[in-house]
């Protein structure tokens, strides 16, 4: 029976607490995730066909908009699928595929929002030297060290996750293929998993978050020594977006990774990995928009360009 259950798959219950309102959660859903899909790679072109925009802070920012859409990609299908068949299979490849890449993204993520950190440091901190410090082989550098950090430990985390005897457990309380939530599956002590899944927490998201935070210390101090009130405002406006961006993605990660697998409520993992998988990605874009002049002068250039319409 193990061995069924293994091959075919298992069933992603998801909302299934509340029925009435899964045809609303398949609209909402649904529509965040072409604002998703439209918003990043709206920065990705704008990034790349706009000369201005041709920076590392842009490079680096075009990098998060491919992992938002790539990220979103590999987990909202499954979910509005699953929304809107009463059967909810997911098979045990795609579980598995969904693992992997998921995780992978996601720690990907939680690196180059910390290299970020660092670029903006340097922009904010010692601009005589931004160009020196902060070259194209180090953004290369960086970047390939922020992937393939991801790729990394979504091999050991997966693979150790997936070695668990099931047991015929195939019937997961939530959207997603994920660590935390396949743990609870098991039917052997998981007290090594639940360790490793402590330690990777630790490495992915308290390291970054303390890079960051040491970033942003010196940048305040920086800020503050501005003797120009609108120097500290410019100064300031380079850092905000990202800085809103961090704080959003971090907490909502932090908050579902940090905790022991069995001490979670189900209704609370599952709201708070539908912020960090839907809501977030969806974000990204609008905050480094909304936001920040460059893109949204780099934005009316190009759309002029295209349209024929001179936006000055």
């Amino acid at each position: 029976m193990t061995i069924f259950f293994k091959l075919t798959g298992f069933i992603l219950w998801g909302f299934s607490d509340y029925p009435h309102l899964r045809k609303v959660f398949f609209v909402i859903i649904l529509i965040l995730y072409l604002l998703t899909i439209f918003g990043n790679t709206t920065i990705i072109l704008v990034s790349r066909l706009e000369s201005k925009l041709h920076t590392p802070m842009y490079f680096f920012l075009s990098h998060l908009s491919f992992l938002d859409i790539c990220f979103t990609s590999s987990v909202i299908p499954q979910l509005l699928v699953n929304l809107w068949d009463p059967m909810k299979n997911i098979t045990y490849g795609g579980c598995v595929v969904q693992l992997y890449v998921s995780l992978a993204l996601g720690s990907t993520e939680c690196v180059l929002l910390a290299v970020m950190s660092y670029d903006r440091y340097i922009a904010i901190c010692r601009p005589l030297h931004y160009t020196v410090l902060v070259h194209p082989r180090l953004c290369m550098a960086l970047a390939s060290l922020a992937w393939l950090s991801g790729v990394v430990t979504t091999l050991v985390q997966s693979t150790l996750t997936l070695q668990l005897p099931f047991c015929g457990h195939h019937q997961v309380d939530h959207f997603i293929c994920e660590v935390p939530v396949l743990i609870k599956l098991a039917c052997v002590d998981t007290t090594f998993n639940e360790a490793e899944l402590f330690v990777a927490s630790i490495i992915f998201l308290i390291v970054p978050v303390s890079i960051v935070l040491v970033s942003y210390g010196y940048i305040a101090q920086a800020v503050l020594g501005i003797k120009s009130a609108s120097g500290r405002k410019k100064a300031f406006g380079t850092c905000s977006s990202h800085l809103m961006v961090v704080i959003i993605f971090y907490g909502t990660i932090i908050f579902m990774y940090l905790q022991p697998a069995k001490s979670r409520s189900k209704d609370q993992g599952k709201f708070v990995s539908l912020f960090y998988t839907v809501v977030t990605p969806m974000l990204n874009p609008l905050i480094y928009t909304l936001r920040n002049k460059e893109v949204k002068w780099a934005l009316k250039k190009v759309l002029g360009k295209i349209l024929g319409i001179n936006f000055t």
